[in-house]
């Protein structure tokens, strides 16, 4: 990244201004045009087409002159943020309206200005913004190629607990040893099965997963075993069970601890014969499968408490591997957005979203009790939920908000700024009004509740016109 804006404008910015005002082009080419390719172009249609053949990279959109209605403004800039993500889009208006202010921000606008516009001041902004957004594309670019050259099998990572993972996986595969992988909940124990088998023999041959706590008790072992035709009242054909399936390749039994405990004998027999009796059968046969398991329980405790044999643990615990919680990974938190992002943006026919930095980083400080699979279902339902192309600090879960230091600077004082006075107001009128629905309009009981003596209460309720129902005057005039 260059070391100065100087150095960073060299590369020549294209810059497009969209306008019918003729006396933008003048102060314009005064400011701009000695340091980025500059074009001003009097109609939407002539940038849609330049857009869409050489995007640029910044437009300066004069929303007045857009359509009939400044919504219409209001939309262009949204139809140009779908266009091109990474554009820097810069809104121009001669309106006041803080609504329109509102609107375009939701738009995802990176810079509003208001005529009589300071060019010298927009050359300034442009040059800082510019610099910014290229830091952002390339740090995100290299965040690509980083997960690329960082992943293994289907799995994300290259924190040292990952590599510990990625060095275990490769040393088991190629063997016939019994694995449990050990980890909380949402942590990729399945990934990790999948990615021995990849790499080992059987990659090949059938993979047969099981989720034991999936299953109510009455079918698992049906499932599991397989049964004979009149076994029981609905056996109504014989069918093999996921053991059989295994043959020649891998069972996986994820969550095996919930197994109940004759269930758990049965398993063990079928481990210590390599054989396997469907339900209502009279002979075995004989499997060759590899087993892979998972727990997210403590085994050695369940042992110690009798709700897991110590022979079936030992069976399994040949070749323990320790899957890291996600709070444990350092640095691999924005490699897993950017692959999630990527996929589910891909899946939804939408644009590649982008985060904010700070979203960046109120997601690292999170202790993730869901682990991966928690971080993948908020992308997904951000990817969904966020009309922008721009995932933004208000729009993450509130618990994260709360938990979040990062967060607390940008919740206080938006972007645009507050108007102090009528945001206190509003505060103490929400707290009045919800204050005075618990207590069925009782001003005393309110004066309780909010902890104030009952002549502020008074007071309060004279200053915002609040009787005993929910009519409010937010402003206090």
């Amino acid at each position: 990244m260059p070391g100065t804006t100087t150095q960073f404008l060299s590369s020549r910015f294209s810059i497009v201004i969209v306008t019918t005002d003729e006396l933008v082009r003048p102060e314009a080419e005064v400011y701009l045009a000695a340091d980025y390719d500059l074009r001003v172009l009097p109609a939407w249609d002539e940038l849609i087409t330049l857009v869409k053949k050489h995007p640029p990279d910044a437009v300066l959109l004069d929303i007045d002159v857009i359509g009939q209605r400044p919504d219409e403004g209001v939309s262009a800039l949204s139809e140009l943020r779908s266009l091109v993500p990474d554009l820097l889009l810069v809104a121009l208006t001669r309106s006041n309206r803080r609504g329109l202010r509102y609107k375009a921000m939701d738009a995802t606008v990176d810079e509003y200005f208001v005529a009589p516009i300071n060019f010298e001041e927009v050359r300034i902004v442009l040059g800082r913004a510019l610099e910014k957004r290229w830091a952002e594309v390339e740090y995100r670019n290299r965040l690509s190629a980083k997960a690329e050259q960082q992943s293994f099998a289907e799995l994300i990572g290259a924190s040292e607990p990952m590599r510990r993972v990625y060095e275990a996986i490769t040393r088991v595969a190629d063997s016939s040893s019994t694995v449990v992988i050990r980890g909380e909940s949402g942590t990729g124990k399945e990934l990790v099965a999948r990615a021995i088998v990849s790499l080992g023999a059987r990659a090949e041959k059938p993979f047969v997963s099981i989720n034991c706590a999936a299953l109510p008790e009455n079918l698992i072992e049906s499932e599991l075993f397989g049964h004979e035709k009149g076994a029981f009242t609905d056996a109504k054909t014989a069918r093999a069970g996921h053991i059989e399936l295994a043959h020649t390749g891998t069972l996986f039994l994820d969550e095996i601890a919930t197994l109940g405990l004759a269930l758990q004998s049965k398993l063990l027999r079928v481990l210590e014969d390599r054989a396997v009796m469907r339900i209502g059968g009279h002979t075995a046969k004989k499997i060759d499968f590899r087993l892979i398991t998972a727990s997210n329980e403590d085994l050695e405790d369940m042992v110690h408490t009798g709700r897991f044999r110590e022979d079936l643990y030992y069976r399994i615990n040949v070749v323990p591997i320790a899957l890291p919680p996600l709070r444990e990974r350092a640095g691999d938190i924005p490699l897993l957005m950017d692959h999630f992002l990527r996929i589910y943006c891909a899946q939804n026919g939408a644009p590649l979203k982008r985060l904010d930095p700070e979203v960046v980083q109120v997601l690292e400080e999170d202790p993730w009790p869901g682990n991966v699979r928690e971080l993948e279902n908020l992308i997904q339902r951000l990817v969904l939920m966020v009309d922008g192309p721009t995932i933004k600090v208000q729009h993450l879960p509130q618990r994260m908000l709360y938990n979040s230091a990062t967060s607390q600077e940008s919740l206080l004082i938006p972007e645009e700024g507050v108007k102090f006075d009528e945001e206190i107001s509003r505060i103490e009128v929400a707290y009045l009004e919800a204050a005075l629905r618990r207590t069925g309009g009782s001003k005393m009981g309110a004066a309780r509740l909010l902890h104030i003596d009952k002549q502020k209460m008074h007071y309060l309720c004279r200053k915002y016109q609040i009787a005993k129902g929910p009519k409010i005057n937010v402003s206090g005039k």
